[in-house]
């Protein structure tokens, strides 16, 4: 039986439900920021891109965000007037979404591609444009600890806002049918496309979460070895007598308390070797899932690097059997 890296045994995994306490508020928090940043909504800006990637369309997303904040993104489509479903791309821990047309998979396989830039992220390992004009109170370095001592001030509302925002805005954009909207990421775009589902009800019509990030934070906190979750654990060494208060934060995140609300059809993934999203943390948010149509493909002997191209060939095959493609 194949077991996991630095995780549990995989039939426990397989039946691992953690008891997570969901706030008595988290509808109501959820629905008034949502609100809030709709009614700071301005219409979203789209400016096409001249470059080398000759055989698809692409352009230079803007629309708000949180508090109104101007947020970025690029869509990239397939030429000509053709309505065609659509797949937000949500991007992993220090990214950004890219230059011009570097993502281009989705839209080479007859989707509108719309990648989210990540405010105040994109200079780790791939390039952004958005920053975050909020402040925080004292933090570890890095995003995981700005403002988590109060949910109303944490980094991950900002940003989880966006995320749901960009699926309004991308309902309305042209050439894209609104009933067959998917949401898609790794590691943090993964926690991103849960969250995203989750805000947006029937407006996210498939959900594909790849090592999804940002899940089951109480246990993940404890045992993962790798950044950034110790991100958290760092913050908590130094205050030493905060903990309750950035669990209580940390809850109105949590994606395995999010899933409970997504019913949509679900295709996520795990790495069984992972040791910066540990395998728990997934099939905790996995088995949290109201989807009455969910799978979850297992990768026995990677890390943190997932599936890779083979297991987007398992989305697509997947996603175009669900949109009638």
């Amino acid at each position: 039986m194949a077991q996991t890296f630095t995780d549990m045994p995989l039939e426990l995994l397989r039946e691992y439900r953690p008891a997570l306490t969901a706030p008595d508020d988290l509808d109501a928090f959820w629905d008034e920021t949502l609100a809030e940043a709709r009614d700071a909504a301005r219409p979203a800006v789209l400016t096409p891109v001249d470059g080398p990637l000759r055989a698809l369309s692409v352009q230079d997303l803007t629309f708000t965000g949180f508090g109104g904040d101007a947020i970025r993104g690029w869509v990239v489509r397939p030429h000509g007037d053709e309505v065609l479903p659509a797949v937000v791309e949500f991007i992993g821990y220090g990214g950004g979404r890219g230059l011009a047309g570097e993502k281009n998979q989705w839209a080479a396989a007859g989707y509108v591609h719309v990648i989210m830039d990540t405010r105040g992220q994109g200079s780790t390992w791939s390039v952004g444009e958005t920053p975050d004009p909020h402040g925080s109170a004292a933090a570890f370095p890095g995003v995981m600890t700005r403002g988590i001592l109060d949910p109303r001030e944490y980094y991950y509302r900002r940003l989880y806002t966006d995320a749901a925002r960009l699926v309004d805005e991308v309902r309305a954009l042209p050439g894209v049918d609104p009933t067959r909207i998917a949401v898609t990421g790794g590691s943090q775009g993964g926690g991103l496309a849960i969250a995203a589902a989750a805000l947006s009800g029937d407006k996210v019509a498939a959900v594909m979460p790849d090592v999804p990030f940002l899940c089951d934070f109480p246990n993940a906190i404890v045992r993962t070895p790798s950044a950034p979750f110790t991100e958290i654990t760092r913050f908590l060494a130094i205050h030493r007598d905060a903990a309750a208060s950035v669990l209580r934060t940390l809850s109105y995140v949590d994606g395995a308390i999010l899933a409970r609300r997504i019913q949509a059809p679900a295709l996520f993934s795990v790495a069984l070797m992972d040791d910066v999203v540990l395998p728990s943390g997934v099939f905790a948010a996995f088995h949290a899932l109201a989807s009455e149509d969910a799978a979850l493909e297992e990768y026995t002997y990677n890390g943190h690097e997932g599936g890779g191209y083979r297991h987007w060939m398992r989305q697509v095959a997947w996603l175009d059997a669900r949109f009638g493609r």
